[in-house]
């Protein structure tokens, strides 16, 4: 798996959640996963998930973190564990970077999200394209522009790039380390 931390800002709407996106944007090829800073604005013909769309949601940030991963030869429902287990590898990096532990420690997963309180950290969706799985997952930089209550990078006082770098990493790490798992046993006779 390789990542790649994109240095230039530039807007989340969709369009970004599409086979090959890390390949022809950033020459990243194979199952990959990049991040980078921007605002969120997703407009209503670009959302995935149906209980949004059915809800008439509003998902917009004025800076987030983003990731987007590309998994290829990977069904829909490893794609959504892999997001699962994104929000809780986001968890604990929030908690090892952040310098308010006892804030921290309110960080509560709940399915894909991350939220303390009633106060939403994350967005997240997995899905299908006919060659690879994708997933987005978004955290909030700021506490501007959203449309719900949210909680944010500020208030942890951790630092954009430095959270979006360590979870590349651990991604990275894990992702191979499930990789190697299935690699190594044999068929039950």
């Amino acid at each position: 798996m390789k990542t790649l931390w994109i240095d230039s800002q530039f807007e989340y709407d969709g369009s970004q959640l599409r086979s090959l996106f890390a390949y022809l944007e950033y020459g990243i090829l194979g199952d990959s996963m990049v991040a980078w800073v921007g605002p969120c604005q997703i407009p209503f013909d670009k959302m995935v998930d149906g209980e949004d769309k059915r809800l008439g949601a509003e998902i917009r940030g004025a800076q987030m973190v983003h990731f987007i991963g590309e998994f290829h030869n990977a069904s829909l429902l490893a794609g959504v564990a892999l997001q699962r287990l994104m929000a809780s590898m986001v968890k604990d990096v929030m908690l090892d970077l952040s310098s308010d532990k006892a804030l921290a420690l309110r960080l509560r997963r709940d399915g894909d999200d991350l939220y303390v309180g009633e106060n939403k950290l994350s967005i997240s969706i997995a899905t299908a394209s006919p060659t690879s799985t994708l997933l987005h997952f978004a955290v909030n930089a700021v506490n501007r522009g959203t449309p719900v209550p949210t909680i944010s990078l500020e208030e942890f006082a951790i630092d954009a790039k430095v959270f979006s770098q360590e979870v590349l990493s651990r991604f990275q790490k894990e992702y191979e380390s499930v990789v190697n798992a299935t690699q190594k046993v044999h068929w039950v006779r």
